[in-house]
């Protein structure tokens, strides 16, 4: 089932992507992580292992595809088809995720605003949390979160393990308590048996759920015609699309945007040629990024650079969702990123290009008729966009 046919999708920040040819793109060491709350430490995983089919074969072209140049040093690199996970771990996992007693109020799951059928996000510009309190940045999408260096905008969870349990227990996203949620997964007959599989020597435990969320939060991969394209098959994008894709790349974009998530993989400041926030006016808390784990005011405005994949669903754009479509996103970051302004047949390309990096999500990871959700009206549509 396509990304697309499940509604609109994040890019947060894709359009850092035009972030691209600036000096203010670089990596940083390993982060300082912010400590999530806990009652016991993260098992080790269970025994079996497997590995879910991917939803699309993004392998080797067909015999009878146009075989096309060697793509294999390209900026962008194609989603990998041989992961390796926790099959009982990933079919826990995608209960919790979708569970909202992990909630104080009952209402919130980590669904909420990370809907599939909204591509990884909630579409708002602020997801909403436990009695309506708002977070204070938009969120990003969940889709191939695996594959992010670190979690969060501001970088302060090292792994999909550490950023699972900061919602659950953050008083404005879901506000939940561990003791309390252990003690109701313990009294659930069909989560013990689950968990009993899952971890066999450790149960049911605060890490053992984080770990459960972040095994299925691994398996949100979404392969797109432009990885068969990256995989040689010339057909897969259309002529349009590949001028594009080189335009994107002639202008520096990959210099952020790049790896097989297409970003993901460094920090960037927001404002290289001209000055984002003195533009946009009303700076607070939300807008200080990196800073607020570092304390380093050479991290002020330093974000980490979005994924591209999927980016034409996951409007609003940017960590505070200032720009509402792809187009206006992409216009922004050419400025404030590049310093240059695109032409509308330059910008109408880079579009086109970014597009073609819409995947699908992998059937089995789509929720059934949840027998656990909220009735229509009561769940809150989100985690307060910490993420």
């Amino acid at each position: 089932m396509t990304v697309r046919a499940w509604g609109t999708l994040f890019v947060v920040g894709c359009v850092a992507a035009i972030v691209a040819s600036q000096p203010a793109c670089k990596k940083k060491g390993e982060p300082p992580v912010a400590a999530a709350a806990d009652v016991a430490p993260l098992p080790p995983p269970a025994e079996d292992v497997a590995t879910p089919p991917p939803a699309v074969d993004a392998g080797p072209a067909p015999a009878e595809a146009t075989a096309g140049p060697d793509l294999s040093k390209e900026p962008i690199q194609p989603l990998p088809t041989d992961l390796q996970l926790n099959a009982k771990m990933v079919a826990l996992g995608k209960r919790l995720f979708f569970d909202p007693q992990l909630s104080a109020d009952g209402k919130v799951s980590c669904a909420s605003c990370h809907s599939l059928e909204k591509g990884g996000t909630d579409g708002q510009p602020r997801s909403d949390g436990v009695g309506g309190q708002l977070g204070g940045v938009n969120a990003p999408t969940v889709l191939n979160s695996g594959f992010n260096f670190v979690q969060f905008w501001d970088g302060r969870a090292a792994n999909l393990e550490e950023q699972a349990g900061g919602p659950v227990a953050n008083p404005v996203e879901m506000a939940g308590d561990w003791n309390k949620i252990v003690e109701a997964l313990g009294k659930d007959e069909t989560y013990v048996a689950m968990f009993g599989a899952a971890f066999p020597d450790s149960g049911i435990s605060a890490g053992s759920v984080r770990q459960a969320i972040a095994e299925y939060e691994k398996s949100l991969v979404t392969p797109s015609r432009f990885d068969a394209y990256l995989r040689g098959n010339a057909e897969a994008i259309t002529a349009e699309e590949q001028e594009g894709y080189a335009l994107f790349k002639s202008v520096g974009c990959p210099q952020c945007h790049n790896g097989v998530n297409a970003g993901g993989t460094m920090f960037a400041k927001l404002g290289v040629a001209a000055d984002y926030f003195a533009d946009r006016g009303n700076v607070g808390e939300a807008d200080y990024g990196r800073f607020h784990v570092t304390q380093n005011e050479a991290d002020r405005f330093q974000f980490k650079v979005p994924t591209l994949r999927n980016v034409e669903l996951t409007s609003p754009y940017f960590h505070d969702a200032a720009k509402e479509t792809i187009e206006l996103a992409v216009a922004a970051m050419a400025h404030y990123q590049l310093g240059r302004e695109l032409t509308p047949e330059e910008q109408a390309k880079i579009v086109v290009f970014l597009k073609s990096l819409t995947g699908e999500i992998p059937p089995e990871a789509l929720p059934e008729v949840a027998a656990a959700a909220p009735a229509d009206g009561d769940a809150a549509p989100a985690e307060a966009g910490g993420r």
